[in-house]
């Protein structure tokens, strides 16, 4: 069809003045939908009202296969690739496929130990954006989506869809093998272990293999010698959040004493 809308920045064609106006917004950095809750801002309208459900727990789009809600058609869409089985990225190393690019690069780190995203605060790396803005909001504080039933607050839209749960009772991850059923998909993950006995998260240095990748991350540290859980009250660092939890406890008993 005809595009007679041109960008003058970067030459995209549009059809309609409108979808022309939309793009040029990029250009601009003009966000004027801003979330009240959040201070989150957007350049689309359609963007901000997908967001708004985050904190509203609205889920409308339904997936007709399993009966899982999500809040946006994006998300939706990406759902249903797994009924689909439609993983076009598949891992050299391992063998593991994955819907999304973005998950397959981060994914490809795992093997090669690059870990591109510094945290200024501490000094933590990550492999991949999502754990590092988690990582961020911990030093934050940051809890902005809160259960309307309870008030409890998360750092992430998914722990507070898992949280949710528990108040409904459902549990949409269910074992092929034992039929036992949980509420977040990585209780799954870690549950098939059992049945596999699959070490997947193997260590470059010294080849041990883990079930888990948070293992692999923990196991790592007694190689680099990274200690970074800090105490907040003394300082003293630790190669695991159990570790500084353990000792956060001392300090509780001398205060009680």
């Amino acid at each position: 069809g005809e595009r007679p809308y041109l960008c003058a920045e970067c030459g995209a064609r549009f059809g309609r003045s409108s979808s022309l106006a939309c793009h040029q917004r990029i250009h601009a950095a003009a966000k004027p939908f801003t979330c009240a809750a959040c201070g989150k801002s957007f350049t689309q309208l359609s963007s901000y009202q997908s967001h708004l459900r985050v904190h509203s727990g609205e889920r409308p789009y339904l997936c007709a296969q399993c009966g899982r809600t999500f809040g946006d058609p994006s998300s939706l869409a990406c759902h249903q690739r797994i009924h689909a089985a439609a993983k076009p990225f598949t891992c050299a190393a391992c063998g593991k496929s994955f819907t999304q690019l973005s998950s397959y690069q981060s994914h490809l780190r795992v093997h090669s130990g690059e870990r591109p995203y510094l945290c200024a605060q501490c000094g933590r790396t990550f492999g991949d954006p999502s754990s590092f803005r988690r990582h961020q909001r911990a030093h934050q504080g940051v809890r902005p989506y809160g259960c309307g039933e309870c008030g409890k607050a998360f750092r992430q839209p998914a722990d507070l869809a898992v949280h949710r749960r528990t108040h409904t009772g459902e549990r949409p991850w269910r074992c092929g093998d034992c039929g036992k059923a949980f509420v977040a998909s990585w209780d799954l993950k870690r549950h098939r272990l059992t049945h596999s006995g699959e070490r997947p998260w193997r260590c470059g240095d010294c080849g041990k293999g883990f079930g888990e990748r948070a293992a692999l991350g923990k196991h790592r540290r007694t190689h680099s010698g990274e200690r970074p859980f800090a105490c907040g009250r003394c300082g003293k660092g630790f190669g695991g959040a159990s570790g500084l939890r353990k000792h956060e406890r001392t300090h509780g008993r001398e205060g009680g004493e």
